[in-house]
């Protein structure tokens, strides 16, 4: 009996870390658009600090990072064990917030001119370059700032994952909750410390004194790298866009029904117009999200302006 029951509990694990890491799997593609834009966010927080400052500043900000997840894992168990109704709008008021944010980065880009761009960057460079400025207390208040973008995009992480998991057992929704949080931040700021230190990698082989071919090589390849680096964080800042508009607009269709017959009605337009093949099954429903998502994001931006007006005439 004692051996039978022993069996029985190892496949009760079996079954539930298989249910973790199904869950997981699927919050983590849920999750990528947030990725996205946390990576291009927290690596774009570290330019302009000293190279021998930049791993430290990480460092902090990771640590700021594991320490916003240990409050709002909790907090999202509470959430959905007292009131899971909640889950749902959670969701849509992350998803608004991710399409809003998307589209304040469009307008701020397109609203202003490569000059007026350009000068933010000389008056950030000057600012840097200033011997009045202190350079601890702007590390510390970069950090500051970081930790508590940090903070919202972890929520929207933790949010997302919850509406996944809301219906699982506790054991199995605290799992996936932990282990997403848990990875979502190695990750970051893995790829965060390895992004600032590209350049810096580059350098180095570029510098290199090896003879023969292979200190051409490495050369070479410290050139393409110290090339690489400012384009990556262009691309990063891209691609995080699109996805925040792709996921945003897609937690939207998901938690709002009239939104996801109006995904399947576009589907079914968009098959009988391009074809009912996979291409268009699989990018169908990803135009409408998208779309979905700046149309949104506009509405979001253009709300807030109204109501936030009288605040900034005083």
């Amino acid at each position: 009996m004692a051996g039978a029951s022993l069996l029985a509990l190892l496949d009760d694990i079996a079954v539930l870390l298989d249910d973790v890491s199904v869950m997981t799997k699927v919050a983590a593609r849920k999750t990528a658009g947030v990725l996205g834009d946390d990576l291009a966010v927290n690596a774009e927080k570290v330019t302009g600090v000293a190279a021998d400052r930049e791993l430290p500043v990480v460092y902090a900000v990771f640590k700021g990072s594991l320490l916003n997840k240990a409050m709002l894992v909790p907090a999202a168990i509470v959430i959905a064990a007292v009131a899971g109704w909640l889950i749902t709008p959670l969701l849509i008021a992350g998803g608004l917030f991710l399409c809003y944010e998307g589209f304040e980065k469009l307008w701020h880009h397109f609203s202003h001119s490569a000059e007026e761009r350009h000068k933010e960057q000389e008056d950030l460079r000057r600012k840097l370059e200033d011997p009045a400025t202190d350079p601890l207390k702007l590390e510390k208040k970069r950090i500051k700032g970081a930790i508590r973008t940090d903070f919202i995009l972890s929520a929207e992480i933790i949010v997302i994952t919850l509406g996944i998991v809301g219906d699982a057992s506790l054991i199995v929704r605290a799992s996936v909750l932990g282990s997403i949080a848990l990875l979502m931040t190695l990750g970051v700021y893995g790829l965060v410390a390895a992004i600032v230190k590209i350049d810096d990698l580059g350098l180095y082989w570029v510098q290199s004194e090896r003879e023969g071919p292979l200190g051409a090589l490495l050369r070479g390849t410290g050139r393409g790298l110290l090339a690489l680096a400012p384009r990556l964080m262009r691309v990063l800042t891209v691609v995080g866009t699109a996805a925040m508009f792709l996921v945003g607009g897609g937690i939207l269709v998901h938690g709002i029904a009239q939104l996801h017959h109006l995904a399947e009605q576009f589907l079914r337009i968009s098959q009988q117009g391009l074809g009912d093949n996979a291409v268009v099954t699989a990018l169908a429903p990803q135009v409408f999200s998208a779309s979905l998502g700046v149309l949104a994001g506009a509405i979001v931006l253009l709300l807030l302006s109204v109501v936030l007006r009288p605040f900034k005439s005083t």
